[in-house]
């Protein structure tokens, strides 16, 4: 079993295949739900090949794991592993993942072993942001279910001292720019990640209106993967958003929420000509996307391990939206210098 998980997070840690992950994940849990009688039975006669959701691939590896060896599977996996990335001073810096995914809704991991993953990388302290109840297609939680991982949460905290794990949730942004779930709900949690997931070939003007309108939402922590790319992986790939990405930008900055800079292979989100100064805003602003299935997400943050503090923004900033779905305050007109953006 324990190579069997091995596998599945090498799967995911280089390449982003998380379905294939699923697989070597679910043949450990179905070895791991045996009675000790049957599992022993099926050792001596080396029939795990009869049992529901194991392969010919996935049996090949518990017979080489039986026998004593390093399967071939996870050999090739362990060869060809090494650091994400060289060495440099923002590695050196995080302190914490903020965006993750567990099996409560489309990840592939438990709770459980997404912390002691954050453990083993050295971080502090790892928030669980399964998606909101919208997002049926990635098993997004009710409220029921939200609730009942909340209380989980609360047990692996007391269980793993000096590391912590948040509450939080990758809330859809809607159409008008409104977060998918209620207020109660969301209020209980650490960190709201607000991202877009449906219509991603919108009008660019009308995404950013709808991007600008979330971001000044009070709940709202971290606009995630904001271009909405696939560059990489085995979901395919999906071009990028049309937005004004100077106007969203310049909106976090004035309501103090967090850009996710989403480090998952097959996003890399944003592009990294985003990020170039003097920037280059067309690179975020190019049209005509296409679509394929939707995925999964990551990021991480240098910032402290402290809980998120409701309501508290830079320079006293409003939070609240105006009827149309613009931020009080906001005006429209030439933009550039103190031009754009937000009225103080």
């Amino acid at each position: 079993m324990v190579d069997l998980r091995e596998i599945a997070r090498l799967l995911e840690r280089h390449g982003g295949q998380t379905r294939r992950a699923q697989t070597f994940r679910r043949a450990a849990d179905t070895l791991a739900a045996l009675d000790a009688d049957v599992r022993a039975d099926l050792d001596a006669r080396r029939g795990w090949g009869t049992l529901a959701g194991i392969g010919e691939t996935t049996n090949r590896v518990i017979a080489q794991a039986h026998d004593g060896r390093v399967p071939d599977y996870l050999a090739d996996l362990q060869a060809a592993d090494g650091p994400l990335a060289p060495p440099n001073p923002v590695m050196a810096a995080l302190r914490g993942d903020l965006h993750t995914h567990t099996e409560w809704s489309d990840g592939s991991s438990p709770l459980e072993e997404m912390a002691l993953e954050a453990l083993r990388l050295g971080r502090e302290y790892l928030a669980i942001t399964d998606h909101s109840p919208r997002l049926r297609i990635a098993n997004g939680l009710d409220r029921e279910r939200r609730l009942a991982q909340l209380a989980e949460i609360g047990a692996l905290n007391e269980a793993l001292p000096g590391f912590t794990v948040f509450a939080g949730a990758e809330v859809d942004i809607l159409d008008d720019g409104a977060l998918d779930g209620d207020e109660d709900t969301l209020g209980r949690l650490d960190v709201v990640v607000a991202s877009v997931h449906s219509k991603l070939a919108m009008d660019a003007a009308a995404m950013t209106n709808r991007m600008v309108a979330a971001i000044a939402r009070p709940r709202t922590d971290i606009l995630g993967h904001c271009t909405g790319r696939l560059v990489a992986g085995d979901r395919g790939t999906r071009a990028q958003s049309a937005f004004d990405a100077e106007v969203v930008f310049e909106a976090c900055r004035h309501f103090g929420v967090a850009v996710e800079i989403n480090s998952r292979p097959e996003r890399r989100d944003p592009p990294t000509t985003c990020w170039r100064w003097p920037p280059t805003w067309a690179a975020c602003s190019a049209s005509t996307p296409t679509r394929t299935p939707r995925g999964n997400s990551a990021s991480a943050s240098t910032g402290p391990p402290g809980r998120p503090r409701r309501g508290s923004r830079p320079n006293g900033s409003s939070r609240v939206g105006s009827r149309n779905g613009w931020p009080s305050g906001w005006r429209s007109g030439p933009r550039g210098g103190d031009s754009l953006g937000f009225e103080r």
